[in-house]
């Protein structure tokens, strides 16, 4: 089996998502995200799903043990996204019910970013280079 083009030359990650299919419909409106794949247990839980993000592929499922979710307002991973817009893509999100964390705002390595929570727990990091 040849490697999937858009899992060629990447690290992929795979997040836990308590109502996976409400969190693939949440990064649709938030992100603009595409669904690739999704495989449903008979009761309709998402042992595996695959949706794009900016050209970047994110795994994520209903959890399993030995997987979690994250918990108590804290999570181990950061979720990086390169947008054309960090302000316009910040308020969409937010829209869809995405919690602000940190508005954008220059930053002196040359970015524009903000920080959000999802609806799900999880940290997004959203980044524009400055002209």
């Amino acid at each position: 089996m040849e490697i999937p083009e858009h899992h060629k030359h990447a690290v992929i990650p795979h997040i836990m998502v308590d109502g996976a299919a409400k969190a693939i419909a949440f990064y649709e409106v938030a992100f603009g995200a595409t669904e690739y794949l999704r495989l449903e247990t008979d009761g309709g839980r998402i042992y595996h799903a695959e949706i794009g993000i900016a050209g970047s592929t994110l795994m994520l499922s209903d959890p399993e043990p030995p997987f979690a979710v994250p918990g108590g307002g804290w999570t181990s991973v950061v979720l990086h996204v390169y947008v054309p817009d960090v302000d316009a893509v910040t308020a969409q999100a937010v829209a869809a019910g995405a919690e602000l964390l940190t508005p954008a705002a220059d930053m002196p390595y040359g970015i524009r970013q903000s920080m959000l929570r999802d609806p799900f727990g999880h940290v997004w990091i959203l980044l524009t280079p400055l002209p």
